[in-house]
């Protein structure tokens, strides 16, 4: 049963019972918005860090919920005193989670780990949260009393109405509009003056006249904090960004499906390491993309130091992962496609790749009559064709006429194509595993998907991640390409900054490299790579191939070797949608 509340509680209400019900009940639903959304934030933030969204997820979910549990206990404490207890709670629940996200990238930016960080918050916000629904309880108690029963049925009917709202709000309002930094502190704020003006305004007799004023200043201080914060989120974003890329950072944009960062050098100065390709035609890419251009420029002189000629080579990130480096970028690009255009390639598939580096190699083939490139990023594809960066470092292949642009779930896309255009290769130049993210679109039914995609004779190149630093995923892709009928050729080419020479695939044999910026932390030393065809493919760059800088028949003849050396000993299983295999 409730206990009763003691004399103190028998104060005048400035409002009829069943009005002050419903505000009980809407600062319910606030508070459960909000202390959802905290939650989000922290999966997101911690997933986007460590590039392993499963493990994160669990973690905050797991100490989150045994936190409630502890703050639920503790809140027995406060009972007698609900109103200025909730106030409390309150209070320090909208800087705590307000500041998550700040201190998450902060800890991550200047100390190089987060992990400490997360579960510190997790546990604090998880306290406070659980805290919430005894005072609550106690509160609507307060007003009128009813059954246990019919007051805890209201009480959650409107904490579990209040996280559906925070739970759509999330992806949908905060992240894409305001961002993780500004968005968590306008939900702090939100939080903040909820619960200050419910125990303010409806319980103000309940408290003693110093009591009610160190509420108040509580209350505004936390909004000051949050504001201020809210302030200086985009210098903070341009400083942490600067400590964890290290070189400076030329643009950062977050399109909604990842963040976009380029670093290093000029576009100028980069512009002859990143492009290797024959100059493409000038007709117009993707149709109504927007922008001219001219907007990417003005980002270079507001995101780092400024676009001044520096030493380092042009990097291109996605989700914190460097995706190329024009130092060199080609080895892995030529090495994903050149060998699967061995054969016929009049018709192509690249899948991802819309940062246009793969479709450079595609085009510097003559012969190639029309290039099909899906990527679900439209925004990222706008920045590929605009971007001074981007564009010095993908050759600006999206304008090449023989370019086809599909916006698009690449899963969907290809279930959904029906029997259209058959394509003599197929480039799937994706995050590999083991991130989560990606486990859909490494999956047996993804690969039979793209070999029904197939011309006779087509041939399939993918990334498949490291093969040195993380073998059983790399080989758990091999043998789920193998599962969708497909005979394969795994081969490893190294990084030139890992020890192997120009034109060489053996480099260094335990996978390490040397320090990247990013919140990676290192250079991928190599990348696994496998060809795939319906009959076995012969691993060579073909008598077409134009000039290339890496790429000859014995390095991929060595590469092949090299990948061979980390296959487990105990052959991994296929991955299926309904059953992922790789490993977190």
């Amino acid at each position: 049963m409730i206990d009763q509340l003691k004399p103190a509680a028998a104060q005048p209400l400035p409002v009829s019972p069943g009005v002050g019900r419903a505000l009980v009940l809407l600062c319910v639903f606030v508070c459960a918005a909000c202390g959802l959304v905290y939650e989000l934030e922290l999966v997101a933030v911690a997933g986007y860090l460590s590039g392993d969204s499963v493990t994160q997820t669990s973690v905050v979910l797991s100490v989150m919920v045994f936190s409630m549990g502890v703050g639920s206990l503790l809140a027995k404490r406060w009972r007698c005193r609900a109103a200025a207890g909730f106030a409390v709670v309150e209070v320090l629940l909208s800087l705590a989670g307000g500041l998550s996200v700040m201190a998450l990238y902060a800890s991550f930016a200047w100390l190089g780990q987060s992990r400490a960080v997360l579960v510190v918050f997790c546990v604090v916000i998880g306290v406070l949260i659980g805290a919430e629904i005894p005072l609550l309880m106690t509160l609507i108690q307060r007003i009128r009393h009813q059954d246990a029963g019919g007051a805890v049925a209201d009480l959650f009917a409107a904490d579990y109405v209040g996280a559906l709202v925070g739970g759509l709000a999330f992806p949908f309002l905060l992240l894409p509009w305001l961002g993780q930094l500004t968005g968590a502190m306008l939900t702090g704020a939100v939080n903040a003056v909820a619960g200050g003006a419910l125990v303010v305004g409806l319980f103000r007799h309940d408290l003693g006249r110093r009591t009610r004023r160190a509420l108040t200043g509580g209350l505004v201080a936390a909004l000051a904090v949050l504001g201020l914060a809210a302030a200086c989120a985009e210098p903070f974003e341009r400083a942490a960004q600067q400590a964890v890329y290290e070189p400076r950072v030329l643009l950062s944009r977050d399109t909604g499906v990842q963040q976009v960062v380029v670093t290093g050098g000029t576009p100028r100065g980069a512009a002859a390491a990143g492009s290797s390709r024959e100059e493409p035609g000038a007709s117009p890419g993707t149709a109504g993309a927007r922008g001219t251009g001219k907007e990417d420029e003005e980002e270079y002189g507001k995101e780092g130091t400024g676009a001044v000629r520096g030493p380092e080579p042009l990097r291109l990130f996605l989700d914190g992962r460097l995706r190329a480096d024009a130092a060199d970028g080609h080895r892995y690009h030529e090495a994903l496609v050149h060998p699967a255009m061995s054969g016929p390639h009049r018709n192509v598939l690249v899948v991802g790749g819309a940062d246009g580096l793969a479709l450079r190699e595609v085009l510097r083939h003559s012969s190639v009559r029309s290039v099909t490139v899906v990527d679900a990023d439209r925004e990222l594809l706008r920045l590929a064709r605009t971007d001074p960066g981007l564009t010095a470092l993908n050759g600006r292949a999206h304008e090449d006429p023989r370019v086809r642009h599909v916006v698009a779930d690449v899963f969907a896309w290809l279930r959904g194509r029906g029997t259209g255009t058959e394509y003599d290769v197929v480039v799937v130049d994706l995050p590999a595993p083991p991130a989560a993210d990606s486990a859909k679109l490494y999956s047996r039914e993804f690969f039979g998907l793209a070999s029904r995609a197939m011309a006779p004779g087509g041939r399939l190149a993918v990334h498949a991640g490291s093969a040195a630093r993380q073998p059983q995923a790399y080989w758990t892709v091999d043998a789920t390409v193998r599962s969708a009928g497909l005979r394969t050729v795994p081969y490893r080419v190294d990084a030139a900054y890992a020890g192997a020479g120009p034109g060489t695939a053996d480099g260094t044999a335990d996978g390490t490299a040397a320090r990247a910026p990013g919140p990676g932390g290192r250079r991928p030393a190599d990348w696994g790579l496998i060809l795939a065809a319906r009959q076995k493919p012969v691993l060579a760059p073909g008598p077409t191939a134009p000039g290339l800088r890496s790429l000859t028949r014995e390095s991929l003849h060595r590469a092949a070797r090299a990948a061979a050396r980390h296959r487990p000993a105990v052959p991994p299983q296929p991955s299926t949608l309904v059953r992922p295999r790789y490993p977190g």
